[in-house]
């Protein structure tokens, strides 16, 4: 069975519609698959109504950015009944912080020479949200740099013109959302952080005592040390384990829905939780 539950459109900081994303899906053969924007639900409707044209098996999925130990982390839920209010109370709660960022973030620019910076990252983005990608699109698109690892390093982290701290809520709270919702909640990409295993893995402990449910094991960019590992870790916190290819669809990005490393072990596959 080919699984991709981690996914994003332009309701967030993807480049296609839903309906465009599930059309590639269907195309990659995914048989089950999740779109998973930041902090919104807006797009699930339109990728469920083509989801079944296309005959493939939809899950509800939302990504929430949370706070662990001071750190940003983000959190999948899968599963989710998307008119749940306790759910989306939240979620309206990071939309506010995402404008609030996206205001600092267009101020510090400006402050550094580049104008009118929060208009044109309007421009890039497909729907109602801002994230720091459109200000990272935007920046590459008007010359500034030449790919996101360099724009994220010059402007957009840290104390640099763009980098913009914000306070999630603890990742207890969203856990606390997702279930609320019916939905499991699982970290994304735990090797992208800037974490030493030692303290990812400190992370999975702190998310089983919380009642998380598990983590991405497989992402389109995992080595297979990582993957090797996760699978370790999955068995040790009495974990379930997630695929997902963390597709967003610009045109400088080389990630492809479907395209994944299969799951070293099934028996705690996330799918035959949902």
């Amino acid at each position: 069975m080919k699984v991709d539950l981690h996914n994003h459109s332009y309701f967030s900081d993807g480049f296609l519609s839903p309906k465009e994303i599930v059309r590639l899906a269907s195309e990659a053969n995914c048989d089950l698959f999740s779109l998973t924007d930041h902090d919104n639900t807006d797009g699930i409707a339109e990728a469920k109504d083509e989801a079944h044209k296309l005959g493939i098996s939809l899950v509800n999925g939302v990504e929430i950015s949370a706070f662990w130990r001071n750190s940003a982390i983000h959190i999948v839920g899968l599963g989710i009944d998307i008119d749940n209010d306790f759910l989306q109370t939240g979620l309206e709660f990071n939309q506010t912080l995402r404008k609030e960022r996206a205001k600092k973030i267009a101020l510090g620019l400006w402050r550094s020479g580049i104008k009118d910076a929060l208009e044109k990252a309007q421009k890039i983005s497909g729907g109602n949200m801002l994230t720091r990608t459109h200000f990272a699109q935007m920046l590459i698109q008007e010359g500034y740099c030449k790919d996101m690892k360099s724009v994220f390093r010059r402007y957009l982290s840290g104390r640099k013109p763009g980098g913009v701290r914000v306070e999630w809520k603890d990742f207890n709270e969203v856990i606390k959302w997702i279930h609320s919702a019916g939905g499991k909640a699982l970290i994304a990409h735990p090797f992208r952080y800037r974490m030493t295993h030692t303290k990812i893995k400190k992370m999975l402990n702190d998310f089983k005592e919380a009642n998380g449910d598990g983590f991405e094991v497989v992402n389109a960019n995992s080595s297979a040390e990582e993957i090797s590992l996760g699978n370790q870790w999955i068995e040790e916190y009495d974990l379930l384990a997630s695929v997902g290819s963390d597709f967003h669809g610009w045109p400088n990005q080389r990630v492809q829905i479907g395209n994944l490393a299969d799951l070293p072990n099934n028996s705690r596959a996330i799918w035959g939780y949902l």
